[in-house]
């Protein structure tokens, strides 16, 4: 069954806002093998300028698919998530994030569209600190085998 269109254009904000620790950046760089000392220790991060240990760019999916989830799991959207795979995950970064910061998420259904038998969602979230724009996630979801049933065109005579 298709996905409603109708949800096109929907936003959540995160609400509270999000503090990242050091045990988080820590543990989210050893998780993904990131060994850049910036992200394990703090005289290392201070030695490249930084504030405090430097959260990998790929830190953010942590936030944007928990504001995401409100939306993509909407009763409304009809989306099954069972068949859903992820397509693709693309970070702007416009500052490093860093241990301290306090960031704020909104998250928005930007597009949705037809490949062949499948639907595309395109969620983009931007990341603020404080009000200063420090990202944007834009995350693409396919829905396999859900897209209208196409009905085949009769060349002209």
């Amino acid at each position: 069954m298709p996905l409603n269109r109708d949800c096109l254009g929907r936003s959540t904000t995160s609400g509270e806002p999000f503090e990242v620790t050091r045990g988080d950046v820590r543990r989210f760089a050893t998780a993904i093998g990131d060994r850049n000392p910036a992200c394990h220790d703090v005289a290392a991060a201070a030695a490249l300028g930084h504030r405090d240990l430097v959260a990998p760019p790929t830190f953010l999916i942590t936030l944007g698919m928990s504001t995401a989830e409100s939306l993509i799991m909407d009763p409304e959207l009809g989306l099954d998530y069972s068949l859903v795979v992820h397509g693709e995950q693309r970070f702007a970064l416009h500052r490093p994030v860093c241990a301290g910061d306090l960031l704020d998420t909104e998250t928005r259904l930007d597009a949705m569209r037809d490949a062949g038998r499948n639907e595309l969602l395109t969620i983009v979230t931007e990341v603020r600190c404080a009000g200063e724009h420090v990202a944007t996630s834009t995350n693409s979801l396919v829905s396999r085998g859900t897209a209208a049933p196409r009905t085949p065109t009769t060349p002209e005579a």
